[in-house]
């Protein structure tokens, strides 16, 4: 349906605030509808938050299950495509779909009145009958507040500004976290380094036959669990894949030994609570993100916890917003390449009911 337009302002039947994988996933289902939409992307760029992530990372899945709806990333059933091919795929999807991308336009303020959403931007200000909320996490990552870190002498960054394992050649380096992407950094780090594993619990590795296929998969199951009303717990995304890298520090034992969560940081390094003391040069968190909905807040909607409760995708407190790409917490391996068509096509099939 056309937009209707009041004074100089269109009004769009969705607005999607993004322009990275989830919106993507979006706009691929939306173009096979009558809506009148379009992309508001922050970035400068396609490319969404690739653009910012370590130069070396590779993707846990192959390149087959590492697909957006409609066209397969080259690379095939065992390819981990790195950081620059993943961009490659996302700037040349982007532009065989040509999709309505207005750049660089920030979301600062999402308000509802009784008939459409006013969105406040560095831009201007838009108008629409819907809103998908696509901006994802790593803008706003996450580091636990531990005591004492501004009295060390050493850098302490998060995984979302760490680029180059050289620039810590020869010294002794802390990473912390557990998860796929502390791995990873371990795995290349430890090359030029003497480090040092710092994890809450015990890390997890998933066998090496299971990687972004079987997550896909896994996918799949909960989407069809969902649809018939039964209950599917998928296996946890926490777990570490091997990836060759990963594989390559494995074989030379980087993960044999790691180090419990540490209590404080010292002049010289970091410390325990029963007294043991670690000198380092560095520590770089691995620790994760959190959701970026500050643009959301002036609708009242937000939870202590910083989410907003949803079904799905679809907030539950307002009628006309949804949410997608923000975890398990939107859908299982919503933050993924490998799980976000399956909730992208959802929320498109609830837009289009929604707005007819």
């Amino acid at each position: 349906m056309e937009g209707d337009t009041t004074g100089n302002s269109t009004i769009y039947d969705v607005i999607i605030i993004g322009g990275g994988q989830s919106a993507l996933s979006i706009a691929y289902y939306l173009r096979r509808t009558n809506l009148r939409y379009i992309l508001l992307d922050s970035e400068q760029h396609p490319g969404g938050s690739w653009q910012h992530a370590w130069d070396s990372l590779s993707l846990f899945s192959p390149a087959q299950w590492s697909s957006l709806p409609g066209v397969i990333m080259p690379g095939g059933q065992q390819y981990y495509p790195n950081k620059e091919e993943t961009l490659t795929y996302l700037r040349n999807y982007e532009n065989r779909y040509q999709f309505p991308v207005e750049r660089s336009v920030t979301v600062t303020a999402v308000e509802k009145n009784d008939a459409y959403f006013l969105l406040h931007t560095t831009s201007g200000q838009y108008q629409a009958r819907a809103v998908v909320s696509a901006t994802g996490s790593f803008a706003n990552p996450y580091t636990p507040p531990i005591p004492g870190r501004e009295q060390f002498r050493g850098p302490v960054l998060h995984s979302s500004e760490y680029r180059d394992p050289n620039l810590f050649a020869g010294q002794r380096v802390a990473v912390v976290g557990e998860g796929n992407s502390g791995a990873q950094i371990l795995a290349e780090v430890s090359q030029v380094a003497d480090t040092m594993w710092i994890t809450r619990q015990p890390p997890s590795f998933l066998p090496d036959h299971i990687d972004g296929k079987y997550l896909f998969d896994a996918a799949t199951m909960q989407y069809e669990a969902r649809k018939q009303g039964r209950d599917f717990q998928p296996p946890s995304l926490g777990h570490i894949v091997a990836v060759p890298t990963v594989v390559a520090a494995r074989e030379r034992g980087v993960y044999d030994s790691y180090y419990g969560a540490f209590d404080h940081f010292t002049e010289e390094g970091i410390a325990w609570s029963n007294g043991q003391r670690e000198r380092t040069d560095a520590v770089i968190f691995c620790t994760g993100f959190r959701p970026v909905l500050h643009h959301l807040h002036p609708l009242g909607i937000t939870s202590p916890d910083g989410r907003i409760a949803t079904q799905g995708t679809r907030a539950t407190a307002i009628d006309g917003l949804w949410l997608v790409g923000y975890g398990s917490w939107t859908g299982f391996a919503s933050a993924t390449l490998i799980g976000v068509g399956r909730t992208a096509r959802q929320t498109v099939e609830e837009l289009n009911n929604f707005l007819m």
